[in-house]
């Protein structure tokens, strides 16, 4: 079993490692983003957390509505593979090419189809991110962090659309099996990231001195870059080159309706899981800014040790869907042990950290931010060592029922764990019980814990009943 687990986690570790290292590498934006915040101030800190958080529950779902582009691809291109040996193996030659041609031309479509989408969802995420900035004074927050954070975000929308066409063609590259352009585009970003940051901020080169919305600013700039950086990539891999099509006006309305229907609910679920998160940082605002500064810090640290849950559950996913285009059903049962394994490998490796050296995890964040926020941060990380093992599986849950093209039971479970379990127990201890920020955030590890349950269970009994009809056949 353990030569099984080796093998499998090797074959696993092909596709998730560039995707868990690209992950980091774009984590590290935010990163350096709300470290930059820090050194402005509490005030600015809690102010751009709170625009990255609006930020990121738009971004995500938009998001949601293209990652199972990934998916789609996976499977056409294991049907263009199948096509192409039957080529090799048959005597008629009439059929298998234009199979393996028909395989291509579906690619093609789901493509013009991604960019469609991430075309309308950038539009309207944006109108509605600046919505959701003007409505902050009606959610019970300091009127000084409200206009900062409103600045903020006129900043960040128009990054939104480059943002998610970049999605839609790393959904592609990865559904090819062919991500690596993907993790130097992201650390080239970085650097970029960081200097256009200290230029806007400081108002170096004659600029004028922008501050916080100096970061919206160069946020914006380098989802432009990155968008045009991997498109040229792209452009330049023969692989990749033939089959990236752009002209979206020639979207098939079928495959478009096929890419909705899977996609509107992974939006929903991950607008689910970010609006949980979103409004417990409202609940944090609640406690004043020392309170929110805390949250926003720890909860930029989960939102990086979660990248490696976000590249097993894309890597898992992407395999998943191969194995049960080839009829694979028992290699597709033991992704899933082979995900979590390795996600709970990390997991304790990093809340090692967290435990022993709590303040020095926080330094980044919060050396030149309150006595007080420092505490309560200290405090939330003892949660987060064991609120971290939840949400890592939650997230491969879902990663894994994508690969079933089971989207829905994923919303309604999320639904379920987040809002029916999670936010009434954050309530709870927070307000009823006194706890205040711990409170919520052991709200989060209840509301995560319940959904990693329901989810890993529905997808053990949904293979199940997929591999049924096979099993039937071959008796």
């Amino acid at each position: 079993m353990l030569t099984t687990l080796l093998r499998d986690s090797r074959a696993l570790s092909v596709l998730a490692v560039p995707l868990i290292l690209t992950q980091l590498a774009q984590v590290a934006l935010t990163t350096t983003d709300t470290v930059m915040m820090g050194l402005l101030g509490t005030t600015e800190l809690a102010a751009g957390g709170l625009a990255i958080v609006i930020f990121n529950q738009i971004r995500t779902m938009g998001v949601g509505l293209v990652t199972s582009v990934g998916n789609q691809i996976a499977a056409a291109a294991a049907r263009a593979e199948q096509a192409a040996d039957n080529t090799e193996s048959t005597v008629s030659t009439d059929i298998a090419p234009e199979s393996a041609s028909s395989a291509q031309d579906d690619v093609r479509n789901i493509v013009r189809a991604s960019l469609a989408v991430a075309t309308l969802a950038g539009l309207v995420g944006a109108l509605a991110m600046i919505a959701v900035g003007h409505a902050l004074t009606w959610l019970g927050q300091e009127a000084d962090v409200v206009v900062l954070t409103q600045k903020m975000l006129y900043a960040l929308a128009p990054g939104l659309l480059p943002c998610l066409w970049f999605q839609a063609v790393r959904q592609f590259t990865v559904g090819m099996r062919r991500p690596q352009a993907l993790l130097q585009i992201t650390l080239a970003s970085i650097a970029v990231n960081a200097g256009l940051n200290w230029v806007f901020i400081h108002g170096t080169f004659g600029l004028p001195r922008l501050g916080l919305t100096g970061i919206g600013i160069a946020t914006t700039t380098v989802h432009l870059l990155s968008f045009l950086a991997l498109y040229t990539a792209a452009k330049k891999d023969t692989a990749l080159a033939p089959l990236l099509a752009l002209d979206i006006t020639r979207t098939d309305p079928a495959v478009l309706k096929r890419l909705l229907g899977l996609g509107i609910p992974i939006a929903l679920t991950y607008g689910s899981e970010a609006g949980f998160f979103s409004v417990t940082a409202l609940m944090a605002g609640s406690f004043g800014p020392d309170a929110l500064a805390a949250h926003t810090a720890v909860n930029q640290l989960v939102y990086i040790v979660f990248q490696v849950a976000v590249g097993l559950s894309h890597a898992a996913s992407i395999n998943v869907s191969r194995e049960l285009e080839l009829g694979n059903h028992e290699a597709a049962r033991r992704i899933k042990n082979t995900a979590l394994a390795c996600a709970a490998a990390v997991m304790a490796c990093v809340g090692v950290l967290y435990l022993a050296i709590p303040r020095l995890v926080l330094a980044p964040f919060l050396e030149t931010g309150s006595d007080r926020a420092l505490t309560i941060a200290t405090h939330l990380l003892v949660v987060t060592a064991f609120l971290q093992f939840f949400d890592c599986a939650q997230n491969i849950g879902v990663g894994l029922l994508r690969g079933l093209h089971d989207t829905k039971s994923g919303f309604r479970i999320t639904v379920i764990g987040y809002w029916i379990v999670g936010l009434p127990v954050a309530g709870l201890l927070a307000y009823a019980l006194d706890l205040d920020t711990v409170g919520i955030w052991l709200g989060l590890l209840t509301g995560l814990a319940a959904t990693a349950i329901l989810l890993l269970r529905r997808y053990n009994t949904a293979l199940t009943a997929a591999a049924q009809p096979l099993t039937t056949a071959t008796a």
